[in-house]
């Protein structure tokens, strides 16, 4: 994979940064609380920074947000081209209602999960599943910035009960559910029963944004393509089908409870 050019100006920068101030790797290692090897490989543009590492460096070399602007930039090269557009609705939406009949959804699930999805589909090279890893916990800061979007999910119980990566993967992805579900007061997860039966949510997963300005989108994930589409007459079918899948769910606290009750059968 070519290497971006943000990624040789984050790693050209960190050099600069960490000389001005007369500082080894080692010691920079041991202030940012990151290992001296991986601070190493993102000085040679080997390894793509995360979020929390760039507000690290910014934060110990007195860089004013210069790596966090960065490394942004660099996500926004890295991201699978098909997700660019949808990327940023996402991050300025105001509200996300999602919907997901097949696994979590990528803002919730734990790395160990989303290692697991993204390996199992063979589509992608070791790297290349290392960086969409990065990207995808990347992309969950949104949940708790300062202002984070109200979150609505509503997932079919099938998602709860299909191995991904394996029982203590499964159990942990649950544990983590019923966490953000609990802890977070703008993240609400509801669950589809399988005594549901049919209902409108098995023509597929979907999600709708709310902008800044109030206008929704919605988002479509497909195989190997993503669609965003802002019709109204199609973006208001949507929200009516969104409706009717909430109608079939059990409310937030059952829907935790059968959660928490499901993860401990992972064993």
């Amino acid at each position: 994979m070519e290497r971006s050019s943000m990624l040789e100006l984050f790693a050209e920068e960190l050099r600069l940064a960490r000389a001005a101030v007369g500082m080894s790797q080692t010691a920079l290692a041991e202030a940012l609380s990151y290992s001296a090897a991986l601070v190493a490989k993102v000085e040679t543009g080997e390894r793509r920074p995360s979020l929390d590492f760039a507000r690290r460096c910014d934060a110990v070399l007195g860089a004013d947000g210069r790596f966090e602007r960065i490394q942004r930039r660099i996500s926004r090269e890295t991201v699978v081209p098909w997700f660019r557009d949808w990327a940023g609705v996402e991050q300025e939406a105001t509200a996300l209602r999602s919907f997901e009949p097949l696994c979590v959804p990528g803002l919730l699930q734990t790395e160990g999960y989303a290692r697991a999805l993204l390996a199992g589909g063979g589509l992608f090279a070791p790297d290349e599943i290392e960086q969409q890893v990065t990207n995808r916990l990347d992309r969950q800061a949104a949940l708790t910035r300062d202002r984070p979007p109200l979150f609505s999910v509503v997932i079919d119980e099938y998602v709860l009960r299909r191995w991904i990566g394996g029982p203590e993967v499964m159990r942990e992805q649950l544990r983590h559910l019923v966490k953000l579900g609990s802890t977070l007061p703008r993240v609400r997860i509801q669950v589809v029963p399988l005594s549901a039966g049919p209902y409108a949510g098995l023509g597929g997963p979907f999600v709708i944004a709310t902008s800044p300005a109030g206008e929704d989108v919605v988002y479509l994930e497909g195989q190997r393509h993503g669609q965003v589409i802002d019709r109204p007459e199609y973006v208001q079918r949507m929200v009516e089908v969104w409706e009717s899948i909430r109608g079939e769910a059990l409310s937030q606290q059952q829907s935790l409870d059968l959660i928490a009750e499901v993860a401990e059968t992972w064993t």
